[in-house]
């Protein structure tokens, strides 16, 4: 019995109707124009955005991936942001509003995804601005709390470690996350000194200067590391 569906495939690879003598498929040119780019380009802009919200640049990619000359990219996305289809400045606030809100994530790991999705960089920082200081350490130390409750019973360096690492994961600067993690653990500067003075083993951590940052400032996603980032002044 026959495994393919509407007809067998002949050794050549060509599929071949029941009855029907092999025919040879037609070549394809990449390079023969399309009848008419403008409508290709807006089948795939409308039929991505019926699944999901995009930005320009997503768009846009999708296009030339299929080949639409980029006259028509142009034009068709041109006509979406005219009619409000396409808006990266609503794309970047609902982006920030519901991943800082569901996920808890910090400015620059808002940033670094938009910046992904190919939104313009004056548009990310607008975006990303709107975030009050002060709702940035809310949503962190919310998110140590309840993770905390997890780690309760390890030791103190373990937990100090863990919980530094789950907020560097979601873009904190090192300082505000030592800080916070510190105040939710209840770890004064002495006990922290005497972890520190550990010699930072497997559940350990190492001091540094308080000017000390994150891989140098930059959020590189969830395999940035932190280390020696613990200011004892504070």
């Amino acid at each position: 019995m026959s495994g393919s569906f509407g007809g067998r495939r002949s050794a050549a690879g060509r599929r071949e109707g029941p009855g029907r003598a092999s025919e040879p498929s037609e070549p394809v040119d990449p390079a023969e124009p399309m009848a008419d780019p403008t409508s290709v380009a807006r089948s795939i802009g409308l039929n991505l955005l019926d699944a999901a919200p995009r930005t320009r640049a997503q768009l846009a990619e999708a296009m030339r991936k299929r080949g639409v000359p980029e006259d028509a990219v142009t034009s068709v996305l041109d006509r979406f942001e005219e009619v409000g289809l396409v808006n990266d400045e609503a794309f970047a606030n609902a982006w920030v509003t519901s991943r800082q809100a569901g996920r808890g994530l910090a400015p620059r790991a808002l940033s670094n995804e938009l910046r992904q999705r190919g939104v313009p960089e004056p548009v990310i920082a607008e975006a990303v601005g709107r975030v009050e200081s002060d709702d940035v350490e809310a949503t962190a130390r919310d998110l140590v709390t309840r993770r905390a409750r997890a780690t309760a019973g390890l030791p103190t360096a373990v937990r100090l470690r863990r919980l530094v690492a789950l907020l560097n994961r979601k873009g904190y600067s090192g300082e505000l996350a030592v800080r916070v993690v510190r105040e939710v653990l209840a770890v004064d500067a002495d006990e922290l000194a005497d972890i520190e003075g550990g010699g930072g083993g497997a559940g350990g951590v190492r001091g540094a200067g308080s000017s000390d940052v994150v891989a140098g400032g930059r959020y590189d996603g969830p395999n940035d590391v932190v280390v020696g980032i613990f200011d004892r002044g504070h």
